[in-house]
C-alpha cells in the first residue's frame, strides 16, 4: 500500500499509461561448444558481417563464412526470421567459391554478402580475398528466390597487389530516385562509390568510382571499411555507416551523412569522412557503436560491419558483436536505431526484443539508472557508471552534477553545466527487454551536443 502511494505521489498529474514491454526473448547460449558442428543451431552464432533484407517470405541475413572451433565451409551462410528475433539457419547459397573469384583472389572462404531485390530478380554480391591482400574481387549472384538457387553472373570489380583500394564489402543501394549504386572498398585506400547498371546490376562505369570515406593509415590504425548507405525520406539525408579499427580488438560504427548518394559525407561536427588531414582522425564521424559493458551481464567488444534495415518506418542496424569472456564468437545483433530531433540515427543499448516506440510516464523516471558515453578515443570497452536521477531534477553520475527534465513524451534532456564531454544530451525513451539481468528495463539512447553518443538503462527506484 505505501508503494502503491508513493507512485501516486510521484505521478501526479501524469495520465500516461504504463509503458509496454516485450516479451521474454530466447536465451543466447553463449560460447556453447556442443554446437559447434550443428549448423541448425548456428541461430545467432557465427554470423559476422550480416547484411539484412526484408522479403515476403520474411527477413534474411547473409554474412561471412566462418566457424569458431572447426574448419569452416564456403558459400555466404543465410538465416531467416519472421519477427527479427528468432532466427532460424537456412543454408548456405553456394556450394563454394565461384571459380572466376577463386582463380583470381586464391580465397579459402567468402566475405561480407550483401543483396538487393530488383524487379523480380535478387542480387547477391560477395567479397572474395585473403587478409592482408588488395588483390580482391566482388562477384555477383542472381536469383528469383532468396534462398535461391543461384546463377554465377562473374565478376563485377577486381582489385590488384599495386592497386590503391580494395574490391571488397559491396553493399549495393538505391538513391532516393530509384537508381542503383554500389558503395565498397575497406581498409586499403578507403571507401568508394560508383553507379551500377540497373539491367545487369554490374559497373556503369569504367574505373573504381568516387572516394566517400578514408584514413591515414601513416598517422593511426587507419581502417575503415565495411560501408552501408540508407537514406531517410523524413530528413532527406543519405547516411553512410563505416566501421573502424582491429577486427578483434577496438571495432567501432561511425556514421556522417550527406545531401548527395556520392557525399561529401559529414559528422556533426562538420568533418568529411574523406578527409585524411584532419587530426586526431578518431574524432571523425559520430560513433554510434563500439565495445561496452554494463555492470551486470556479458559485456561485447568489436561490434560492426553493419547493415540497416528500414522497415515501414522503423530502423534496425544489424551488425556482429564478440562476447568479452571469447573474442573468438561472432554473434549476430539488432538494435533498433532512434533518430535525433537534429536528424541523426542513435542505437541502443540493449538487442532488439520487439520493443516499440511510445510516450513514457514521468513517474518511471526517477531512480537508480546505469549510464555509458561511447567516448571516441577509447579503444576496446567502455564501462558503465551509476546515474541517479531525483525527483526534484538533480542528477548525478560520478563526478558530474546537473538536472534533468522530460519533455512529457520520450525526450529526457541532461544539462551537466560546462564540462568537458559536453553540455546538454538529447537522450531518446524506450521500453526495452534488459539482456544483461533478464527483465523489462527502461533504456536511453542519445547524443551531446558534440555528437558523442550516450547510453542508459533504468536498475531501481
Amino acid at each position: 500500500m505505501v508503494m502503491l502511494l508513493m507512485l501516486g505521489l510521484s505521478g501526479c498529474g501524469d495520465n500516461t499509461p504504463d509503458p509496454v514491454y516485450p516479451q521474454a526473448p530466447p536465451p543466447d547460449h553463449l560460447y556453447d561448444q556442443s554446437s559447434i558442428n550443428d549448423e541448425q543451431r548456428w541461430t545467432i552464432n557465427n554470423a559476422h558481417d550480416p547484411a539484412i533484407i526484408k522479403t515476403d517470405q520474411g527477413y534474411y541475413v547473409y554474412s561471412t563464412d566462418v566457424k569458431t572451433g572447426g574448419e569452416l565451409r564456403p558459400g555466404v551462410m543465410v538465416r531467416k526470421s519472421t519477427d527479427l528475433i528468432h532466427w532460424n539457419w537456412v543454408q548456405y547459397a553456394l556450394p563454394g567459391i565461384p571459380k572466376e573469384a577463386e582463380a583470381w583472389s586464391s580465397a579459402t572462404n567468402l566475405w561480407a554478402p550483401d543483396i538487393i531485390k530488383m524487379g523480380d530478380t535478387y542480387r547477391m554480391y560477395y567479397s572474395a580475398s585473403t587478409f592482408g591482400s588488395t588483390r580482391s574481387a566482388i562477384g555477383l549472384q542472381t536469383s528469383n528466390s532468396p534462398e535461391g538457387p543461384w546463377k554465377d553472373e562473374g565478376l563485377v570489380v577486381k582489385t590488384g597487389e599495386h592497386d590503391k583500394l580494395n574490391a571488397i564489402d559491396a553493399n549495393p543501394v538505391l538513391d532516393a530516385e530509384g537508381n542503383p549504386w554500389m558503395v565498397y572498398g575497406s581498409f586499403f585506400g578507403g571507401i568508394y562509390i560508383t553507379p551500377l547498371d540497373p539491367l545487369t546490376g554490374k559497373l556503369k562505369e569504367s574505373g573504381y568510382g568516387k572516394n566517400i570515406a578514408a584514413r591515414d593509415r601513416a598517422t593511426e590504425d587507419g581502417a575503415v571499411e565495411g560501408p552501408y548507405i540508407v537514406y531517410n525520406p523524413m530528413f532527406r539525408k543519405y547516411y553512410l555507416f563505416v566501421s573502424y579499427d582491429s577486427l578483434f580488438e577496438d571495432y567501432n560504427v561511425r556514421v556522417a551523412r550527406s545531401d548527395s548518394i556520392t557525399g561529401p559525407y559529414v559528422d556533426i561536427n562538420g568533418h568529411d569522412m574523406a578527409d585524411i588531414s584532419y587530426l586526431p582522425q578518431y574524432e571523425i564521424g559520430n560513433k554510434v557503436l563500439g565495445g561496452y559493458r554494463f555492470s551486470e551481464g556479458e559485456g561485447w567488444v568489436a561490434p560492426g560491419h553493419n547493415s540497416v534495415l528500414k522497415d515501414g518506418a522503423d530502423y534496425y542496424i544489424v551488425h556482429h558483436a564478440r562476447g568479452e569472456t571469447d573474442k573468438s564468437w561472432p554473434y549476430l545483433h539488432v538494435r533498433k536505431i532512434l533518430w535525433t530531433a537534429e536528424g541523426w540515427p542513435v542505437v541502443s543499448p540493449e538487442r532488439y526484443a520487439g520493443e516499440k516506440e511510445q510516450d513514457i510516464p514521468k513517474r518511471l523516471l526517477s531512480g537508480n539508472w546505469e549510464r555509458i558515453v561511447i567516448r571516441q578515443e577509447v579503444d576496446g570497452q567502455v564501462e558503465a557508471e551509476p546515474l541517479r536521477l531525483e525527483d526534484g531534477g538533480r542528477a548525478t553520475s560520478g563526478s558530474l552534477e546537473g538536472h534533468w527534465s522530460f519533455d512529457g513524451n520520450r525526450t529526457l534532456t541532461m544539462d551537466w553545466g560546462d564540462t568537458s564531454e559536453g553540455t546538454k544530451e538529447e537522450l531518446l525513451l524506450l521500453p526495452s527487454w534488459d539482456w544483461e539481468l533478464g527483465r523489462h528495463t527502461l533504456i536511453f539512447t542519445g547524443m551531446n551536443e558534440k555528437g558523442v553518443s550516450i547510453w542508459g538503462k533504468r536498475i531501481s527506484d
